[in-house]
């Protein structure tokens, strides 16, 4: 087996990251990164929906091990947690980052600091949350850690309300894309997320970053499920009644992404933040509600799940559901 080495390398040496930096930098100027197309300045201190200026805002980084199981292996994925967000669930299980803003201001060589330390404990990658609109500055950092020894694939762990523009920027930097395929229906969305438009650009974006880099790959030599390499990755979280659209979502999958896609059925949901504003959303879900979204995921061709047990307030996933 070859060794495996990150898309960015490449792309910095051929000096196509410091374009791709400049680029969106420029965007800042009257900011269209993301869907909101708030149109605001950012660099002259100007902030729209996501509440950022021209710094990124990170809550904290560490080694993670509640992540998806290709990411996490041995030794954690090293995620930086960016405060607030460009699409601002009212029921976000991090309320108190996406909206109340904890979190202090960063330039790119701290970013990148950070991403060296991760590193150097080990961590398979550095996976950045909520990073839609800190494109700018999460392809600064890159660039300064590349510079002093970065050699891990980067994870791209979003909402995947994005911009299909954006993402292109990302092209031979992002190895790993981990979106998080929410809802079908725009109302649901609407009355979420104020975003009812979530659900074309969420599959817009999936297709895209399918595009980019294809099915989950990973390297078979480091365990019995292996450390992932590149590929997509693709979470869904379950939601009570329903809600969330799941047999179309896979359905969406299976014929317009690929059939092979790497699928997280998340039982994980709970009303946090202001769920209780939308109605049906006011519980956790029940086992049969996973169970069921777990067999619509298989009945629509999914057949790569992540097999990650849930316990305690979680659900407990196994094969049976499938039958």
């Amino acid at each position: 087996m070859t060794h495996f080495e990150p898309a960015y390398i490449k792309t910095y040496e051929t000096g196509s990251l410091n374009k791709k930096i400049e680029k969106a930098y420029q965007a800042l100027k009257n900011c269209r990164l993301c869907p909101r197309k708030c149109g605001v300045d950012r660099t002259a201190g100007k902030t729209g929906i996501c509440l950022t200026g021209e710094k990124a805002v990170v809550c904290s980084f560490n080694a993670h091990f509640g992540e998806e199981s290709p990411l996490v292996g041995t030794n954690g994925s090293g995620t930086i947690f960016f405060t607030y967000c460009n699409l601002m669930c009212n029921f976000c299980q991090n309320y108190e980052i996406s909206h109340g803003g904890e979190g202090e201001p960063v330039v790119p060589e701290q970013i990148a600091r950070m991403m060296l330390i991760l590193q150097k404990q080990g961590c398979h990658n550095i996976n950045f949350v909520s990073p839609s609109h800190v494109v700018p500055q999460i392809l600064a950092a890159v660039g300064v850690a590349i510079e002093n020894g970065l050699s891990v694939p980067l994870v791209y762990n979003t909402s995947a309300y994005d911009k299909v523009e954006t993402l292109k920027l990302l092209e031979g930097v992002v190895d790993i894309y981990m979106p998080d395929f929410k809802f079908q229906d725009p109302e649901i969305a609407e009355s979420t997320c104020k975003a009812k438009d979530y659900p074309e650009y969420a599959q817009n974006a999936l297709v895209e970053m399918h595009r980019q880099v294809g099915d989950l790959i990973t390297d078979p030599l480091m365990d019995e499920s292996g450390i992932a390499q590149r590929g997509l990755i693709i979470r869904h979280l379950v939601l009570p009644n329903r809600l969330a659209g799941t047999r179309e979502a896979m359905t969406f999958i299976a014929e317009k992404v690929s059939i092979d896609s790497y699928v997280n059925i998340m039982p994980q949901y709970r009303p946090c933040g202001l769920a209780h504003e939308t109605k049906g959303m006011n519980r956790a879900i029940t086992e049969e509600e996973f169970e069921t979204a777990v067999r619509e995921a298989s009945s629509a061709g999914i057949h790569r799940f992540d097999n990650r047990e849930f316990r305690g307030q979680y659900i407990y996933f196994d094969r049976k559901c499938l039958e």
